[in-house]
């Protein structure tokens, strides 16, 4: 039997969703006008005022200045080498780390686990961070953006949560079949909290594409640089101050910056932006699997 609504409930579900609708638009504006602003004519929207809902005059300039620099390219591939190595690098330590941290018979199991939530608070800072990397002989390559971040605390705990959630019997009935720890995480613990391991892909992924400040301190050979860092240097040089190396008079360089910026971002954002709906139905089952204990 299907209950009658009274006006009250309806009421306040309308008025729920405006409220919703209202904070949505809000969010995607932003999101939107640089999307506009990338194909707008540079002069029509340095003079405009007015809400951008489409582009003031169509024009390509900002995304010409961009793809001009001959290094999109060569930062696309290393972005890519960082995200696909990296993620699965730190998907690996990291499932390693959180296997052994969910393991009930762990001797001194408390112990690791505060030395590892200890650097969640703490670190050893940019300079001896550096010094280490130095020293060891990472500095100016690649591995240098990937094994000093290789675990990342909070996933880490996330995960081993996920995996003490799983059922003990799993892993016994494994051991009695013969099963070392190795086979039971990859073949039993991973596949059963694939959920939250997508998520914590996820969330390394991202911080990959979207990091440069690490390759801008370790790395000295331009061939390295991964995408984000040559479009800082596109965002430095397509300036007012960086118009006559760039061969534009200094209004109409004037006029580019902002169409440049809005383009650069659209350029380092879209690809990255076309994975999450991909990965939107594991979020909230991953992570609540992850982080509440019953």
């Amino acid at each position: 039997m299907i209950e009658k609504r009274t006006w009250s409930s309806l009421l306040f579900d309308g008025l729920n969703a405006l409220v919703l609708l209202a904070l949505t638009l809000l969010f995607l504006y932003p999101m939107w006008y640089v999307l506009m602003g990338s194909f707008s004519d540079p002069f029509s929207l340095f003079v405009s005022n007015e809400l951008l809902l489409l582009p003031k005059g169509f024009s390509l300039k900002g995304y010409e200045q961009v793809f001009q620099n001959p290094n999109i390219l060569t930062g696309y591939k290393n972005t890519l080498f960082y995200v696909t190595v990296g993620t699965c690098a730190n998907v690996l330590a990291t499932s390693l780390g959180a296997y052994v941290l969910s393991r009930n018979g762990l001797l001194l199991k408390k112990c690791f686990t505060i030395m590892v939530v200890f650097t969640m608070y703490f670190s050893g800072g940019l300079i001896p961070t550096f010094l280490v990397v130095k020293n060891i002989g990472l500095f100016d390559s690649r591995l240098a953006l990937i094994l000093p971040t290789l675990v990342g605390t909070w996933n880490m705990i996330v995960m081993r949560t996920s995996f003490r959630a799983l059922p003990a019997s799993m892993e016994e009935s494994a051991r009695i079949d013969g099963a070392n720890d190795l086979v039971i995480l990859f073949r039993i613990v991973l596949p059963c909290a694939k959920a939250t391991v997508a998520v914590i892909v996820l969330y390394y992924a991202v911080g990959y594409w979207n990091s440069w400040f690490n390759a801008m301190i370790y790395l000295q050979d331009k061939s390295k640089y991964p995408l984000q860092l040559f479009l800082r240097e596109i965002l430095l040089a397509n300036t007012a101050n960086g118009a006559t190396s760039s061969g534009f008079e200094e209004s109409d360089m004037l006029y580019l910056e902002d169409v440049v910026r809005y383009a650069t971002v659209i350029v380092s954002t879209v690809p990255i932006l076309c994975v999450y709906p991909f990965c939107q139905k594991y979020f909230m089952k991953g992570v609540m699997m992850g982080s509440v204990k019953e």
